[in-house]
Parts: C-alpha cells; structure tokens; sequence
C-alpha cells in the first residue's frame, strides 16, 4: 500500500490522461478553489474524474513538472505539493506553466481528497483555451 508521500510522486509522475483517475479512491473528492468562472470547484468520484482527466488530456498535454517540493505532515495520511507543470495546449501547440499547490490526503494506498490551488494569473493568460473544454463538463 502506498504512503501519502509514494502516492504524490506517482501523481506527478502519471500523464493526466494516462492513468490519472486510478490514483483516486472510488468516492473521492477534488476541490479547486480558484478556478475560472463557470468552471466547477469541486468533483466527485473516481469516474467523474477519469471523465475529467480524459476531457483534460484533450486540451492540454502534461510534458513534465519540476521545482518539486513534497512536505509530510503531522498527519501521516498529508502531504503537501509544490511543483510547476509543464504542459502544451493541443489546439494552439502554446506551451504553458502552472505553478501549483496540492494538499492532498491518502487512505489505504488511494487518494481520498485533494485541494488543488493553481496559480491564476498564469492560467488567465490561456483562459479560452483551458476553460473550452472545462466548460463543457457541466453538460
């Protein structure tokens, strides 16, 4: 069974499309408090997120993350995350780096909750072409 700290390096080691959904216990929770408007700031459930991720995957390609901090906590089932990924939008071939901050909670080898906190700044400046494929999740 994987530690929250295993569980974080195989997070960013996983393409989004490629897997990513199989990190995530069945009843999970993803919250994304900044995000941009009309996108939902919270998602539910393992296939809920594979539905994301592979939505995602179309959008946006995951290249590589680097500046990776992990912190362990007092709480053994915490982590937190630091990093910057490296990806390309499939549409325009623009590259784009977000920096994020991840606390994100394991249980029995899955991760159970994560609070996902991505720079918005940065994010605005591909906001069309991030949030086309977002958007459509509500549907």
């Amino acid at each position: 069974m994987s530690s929250a700290r295993e569980m974080a390096e195989r997070f960013l080691d996983t393409p989004i499309g490629g897997g990513l959904a199989d990190l995530y216990a069945e009843d999970s929770v993803i919250e994304i408090p900044f995000v941009p408007e009309g996108v939902p700031t919270r998602f539910e459930g393992r296939e809920g997120h594979r539905d994301r991720f592979e939505r995602a995957a179309r959008t946006i390609r995951r290249d590589r993350v680097d500046n990776v901090v992990i912190h362990e906590t007092a709480d053994p089932e915490v982590v937190v995350l630091e990093y910057d990924l490296h990806s390309t939008l499939i549409g325009s071939g623009r590259p784009v780096v977000l920096s994020y901050i991840m606390v994100m909670r394991v249980r029995d080898g899955l991760i159970v909750h994560s609070r996902d906190y991505g720079n918005p700044l940065a994010a605005a400046r591909f906001r069309e072409e991030l949030v086309g494929e977002l958007k459509s999740e509500q549907t």
